[in-house]
């Protein structure tokens, strides 16, 4: 399959319109960094966006649909799958700078049925950085239903206190972007898709992908290769609903990296979700993004991303005061789901940013590993 620069695919595009023709360097990273996954794991489709210094480029192998043959383009649309998880963040910070929540209120202030529960000892900070005491990674395959998810967290018992220990959970952030809408007195897919897409220029963007765009939203395939798009759960639309385009990704790593550009509301937003707020292993954790020093070696943002991160319980020390960056800080986050995977990095003091989107969930470290590789490959010389 030939990698193709996506230039003018769709001249109204503002990415089309701002992108070149890639430095050698980084057309050589990137054909040596991301062809060769497609074989490795029998990936379809694959988009690649990068930003180095306000200029965008665009890398597209394979197909959005194997049945349809229709190729990938930067304004293909897959699941971000957890990279969803900044934009609940976002909205929440931009509850916080319009004042109608904090991070300290408690589940039970907007969900009467959880107050006075183990969970409601945890605040909102605490479901944002997954320091509740221990909620699991997804709900059961039993729970069907908000009426159902609520009868689950009515009963469950932590295994740590609030803010001591961060166990990477869906039901943490979904409540999380659940109970900031409740604040703002709205639904969650509302406010996003009304309030905080628009304000960030996301045309591109949606958790309900609406019939217009249809024909840009590519299939996903599982591990038996069957077409699959990810499914319904409760609270899921804050942990995994977003579905974007590498162009749209690109402007958001952009947006992020110069939040400056922003209305002022959308700007505290958009730096309150780089405030760090635990240390945790080798990387700290804010509200959406986990944070690293740059530049880095892989091994430690391999580490950082790793199946221990994931599945598995891991001491957290809090940041007082909360960690404002400072220097050169690495923001990322990867996201999956039945059949797709991506993964979201970005430097502001470097002014340089990469994202990757496929329609198949192909390993984590691989994802990793070639962005790595790129980032480096545009990293300016000091």
């Amino acid at each position: 399959m030939t990698a193709v620069l996506a230039v003018m695919t769709i001249a109204s595009s503002p990415a089309a319109l701002r992108a070149a023709e890639p430095p050698d360097k980084l057309s050589a990273t990137v054909e040596r960094t991301v062809r060769p996954l497609l074989a490795q794991h029998d990936v379809p489709g694959i988009a690649v966006g990068v930003t180095a210094g306000g200029q965008q480029y665009f890398f597209n192998y394979g197909v959005a649909s194997k049945e349809a043959q229709k190729p990938v383009t930067q304004d293909t649309l897959f699941e971000i799958g957890s990279i969803s998880k900044t934009f609940a963040a976002t909205l929440v910070t931009y509850g916080m700078a319009t004042g109608r929540l904090s991070l300290d209120d408690h589940t039970g202030k907007y969900m009467p049925a959880l107050k006075g529960t183990a969970l409601d000892r945890a605040t909102l900070l605490h479901l944002g950085t997954y320091t509740a005491g221990g909620l699991p990674l997804l709900f059961s395959a039993k729970i069907k239903s908000e009426a159902d998810a609520i009868a689950f967290l009515q009963k469950w018992k932590p295994s740590a206190a609030p803010g001591t220990q961060r166990r990477y959970s869906n039901p943490s952030i979904g409540l999380f972007g659940h109970v900031a809408a409740l604040a703002m007195k709205g639904d969650y897919a509302d406010l996003v898709e009304a309030e905080i897409l628009p304000k960030l220029g996301l045309a591109h963007t949606f958790i309900r992908v609406p019939q217009s765009a249809m024909p840009d939203h590519a299939q996903g395939y599982d591990r038996a290769n069957q077409p699959v798009r990810a499914g319904s759960a409760p609270f899921a639309d804050p942990a995994y609903g977003i579905k974007s385009s590498a162009a749209d990704m690109i402007r958001y790593l952009e947006i992020n990296m110069r939040p400056e550009t922003l209305e002022p509301s959308m700007r505290r937003a958009i730096e309150g979700t780089h405030i760090g707020y635990f240390k945790v292993g080798p990387m700290v954790q804010g509200l959406g993004w986990e944070q690293y020093p740059y530049p880095l070696p892989l091994e430690r943002l391999l580490a950082g991303n790793s199946d221990n991160m994931v599945f598995g319980p891991n001491a957290a020390t809090a940041l007082k005061p909360p960690r404002v960056p400072a220097g050169a800080t690495l923001f990322n986050k990867t996201g999956s789901t039945r059949g797709f995977g991506a993964y979201a990095a970005f430097v502001p003091a470097r002014r340089i940013g990469v994202v990757i989107l496929s329609n198949r969930n192909m390993p984590t470290p691989a994802r990793i590993t070639a962005a790595h590789a790129i980032l480096a490959a545009i990293t300016p010389t000091q």
